[in-house]
């Protein structure tokens, strides 16, 4: 039996992963605290909180929640069999090793909840650890595109997973 956990999200989990604060380049990936923060992570059937022996260390999200805002001019958002998933792992878990698990355990809660899709996520491109986890669980590269982030251009790259049968 696994470790991990996935629950609906809730108002404390939300706030718990909202007051999140990643070190620099990652810090783009920081929220407010906001009122805005945790009603986007409130968002129900779309959010998924993760605990490893009932303590929070993740979140997911899928559908237009997971979406970047250049995706859509770059039209990587039409392919209808492709799941958009979005991740977050604790700031204090990342960059020691834990990808793998995690996105392991967020592979197979997903086959559970929606069986036979493919699944797609966007990551910055310059996130280059990330990149290697998602590879090494097979995901693959596709569409190279730019989305604005706080006044800036930033260069962003979708990656696809077809679940492979074994």
């Amino acid at each position: 039996m696994s470790r991990y956990r996935f629950y609906p999200m809730t108002k404390d989990r939300a706030l718990q992963i909202s007051k999140w604060q990643y070190e620099y380049p990652f810090s783009m990936y920081d929220m407010d605290s906001s009122e805005d923060s945790i009603l986007e992570l409130m968002n129900g059937e779309y959010y998924y909180a993760l605990a490893e022996h009932d303590d929070l260390i993740g979140f997911i999200c899928v559908g237009g929640s997971a979406r970047v805002p250049g995706g859509y001019a770059a039209g990587i958002y039409t392919d209808l069999r492709k799941l958009d998933i979005g991740l977050g792992l604790k700031p204090d878990l990342t960059g020691n090793g834990r990808g793998q698990g995690f996105l392991s355990e967020v592979l197979s809660f997903l086959n559970h909840q929606f069986s036979g899709r493919e699944y797609q996520l966007v990551v910055a491109a310059f996130n280059e650890r990330a990149i290697k986890v998602y590879e090494r669980i097979g995901f693959v590269k596709e569409t190279h595109f730019m989305s604005k982030y706080e006044e800036k251009e930033l260069e962003f790259i979708s990656m696809s997973y077809i679940k492979k049968n074994v």
